[in-house]
């Protein structure tokens, strides 16, 4: 039977927090003062929403939030009980014998990844029912058969309205290729674009597995710094006019990987002009592009109506999950078509059935649902790392609040061994990303700390294990 509901929480309509986040607050200050226990269940949603006189999907947002920073836990066909370990207390020390410390050493409580998403907020419920969806239609064998190399036209199509739409560009589903995940659309343009002997501009510190790709493909490449403006053009200038055989530069302008800065206005409009002057193609790669909490993105380089040469690169991984490998790029439809031949030597075609589940999302508008709730939940995220940085580590490192992506980039105000700081952190149970995999050539002075992916204790750990070793 369940627990009497006997909280009162008080709901602000006139705050600029969701009320959805208000809800989960005030049951995590419940769980936090004991008037809530490990084990005790909580109403249903719909006896929640009935009590707090608000919609049901505003309960299951809040609920969402709470399962996923792990204050509760759902037990199937009984309900929802507060969590027997709760984040607040996972730093609490425990009398472990010495084998099982060293054991535990090897194996880190909370990593600091390069800004991957919640994979707990997933809708995989929804991905599971579009799933059945499709194999109960009529006419479903067809889907067992090949398609296009270039992936299913109705999803293509979908993908074009999306970007035609919300990122400005003006394409067609020609201009458009499906393929699983962004590496693989980095792998197969640098090998329909570049030949040994050529050579790629890349951002430093920069997206190293884009660089082998490039390296893959016979390519040698030229490293340009980046500022708080984004890749610096001065310097790019300066290898064009020295080497004939530049044939791309792969940026990361919307949140630059990993400094998160911005590609400003003016360099975008120089490097364009570079690009049509010389004739080399820009490999842009918006990585993050849906995760923006400004007042709107600023659209992509490749959008701009005077671009002549682009691959323009995008990935459905950070949407829903990462395991889910549905990437795609746009192009020119000859390079298209060049991609198109050399994909069908490896793989023939994509997985065209995933591709109908996300699309049966979009139509259904899950995954529009799930973006506004997941962009809600990571803005908050972000709000709260800023505080931790600000509370532990504010007169040790330099940065800004990033407008978007789900990383924040810190340099240290003095030059640190990241090789020392990676191993110091590991003994605590923390794990980051050495500088090195940024760097072309000596490490950078900074620190790319992904925050969506961890709850609120663990952040909070994971800052203050830091704060001591800077």
């Amino acid at each position: 039977m369940l627990r009497p509901w006997d909280l009162q929480i008080i709901i602000n309509t006139d705050c600029e927090r969701p009320v959805y986040i208000q809800i989960a607050d005030a049951i995590i200050s419940a769980i936090k003062a004991g008037k809530l226990n490990s084990g005790d269940a909580l109403p249903g949603s719909r006896q929640l929403a009935t009590k707090l006189k608000v919609n049901r999907n505003t309960i299951i947002e809040a609920l969402d939030v709470l399962l996923a920073e792990e204050w509760l836990v759902s037990k199937e066909r009984k309900g929802t009980f507060v969590a027997d370990s709760l984040p607040t207390f996972s730093a609490a020390k425990r009398d472990v014998q010495e084998p099982l410390k060293k054991a535990l050493a090897t194996k880190p409580e909370i990593v600091f990844d390069d800004g991957l998403p919640d994979t707990r907020i997933a809708p995989i419920t929804e991905l599971a029912g579009a799933y059945r969806q499709i194999f109960n239609q009529k006419g479903r064998w067809q889907l067992m058969g090949y398609s296009h190399s270039s992936g299913d036209h109705t999803f293509r199509s979908a993908i074009v309205q999306m970007l035609n739409y919300k990122r400005g560009m003006r394409l067609s589903p020609d201009e458009i290729f499906i393929t699983r995940g962004s590496q693989m659309a980095m792998y197969l343009s640098a090998h329909c674009l570049l030949q040994p002997g050529d050579r790629v501009i890349v951002e430093n510190p920069g997206y190293k597995p884009a660089w082998l790709a490039f390296e893959n493909a016979g390519a040698s490449l030229l490293p340009v710094g980046v500022d708080a403006d984004g890749i610096i053009i001065d310097d790019v200038k300066a290898y064009l006019r020295r080497y004939k055989s530049i044939k791309a530069i792969y940026i990361t302008p919307h949140h630059q990987f990993p400094t998160t800065v911005t590609l400003s206005l003016q360099r975008r409009l120089e490097l364009i002009a570079l690009s049509n002057k010389y004739g080399f193609t820009i490999i842009e790669d918006d990585y993050d592009n849906e995760f923006h909490f400004g007042q709107r993105p600023i659209l992509p380089v490749s959008s701009f109506e005077n671009v002549e040469n682009y691959v323009y690169i995008g990935t459905m991984s950070k949407i829903v999950a990462p395991a889910l490998r549905i990437g795609y790029l746009a192009s020119s439809q000859a390079l298209i078509n060049k991609i198109s031949q050399l994909r069908k030597i490896i793989d023939v075609q994509g997985d065209n059935i995933m591709a109908q589940a996300i699309l049966q999302l979009i139509n259904d508008g899950h995954i529009k649902r799930h973006l506004k709730k997941a962009t809600l939940l990571y803005r908050n995220k972000r709000d709260l790392f800023e505080t931790l940085i600000n509370e532990h580590l504010v007169d040790k490192v330099h940065f800004h609040k990033p407008e978007g992506g789900l990383a924040f980039w810190l340099k240290p105000k003095r030059p640190v061994d990241p090789d020392n700081i990676s191993k110091e952190l590991m003994k605590k149970g923390v794990q980051i990303i050495s500088p090195r995999e940024f760097s072309f050539g000596d490490p950078v002075n900074g620190l790319r700390l992904g925050y969506a992916s961890l709850n609120e204790s663990q952040l909070e750990q994971g800052v203050k294990a830091l704060s001591l070793l800077l």
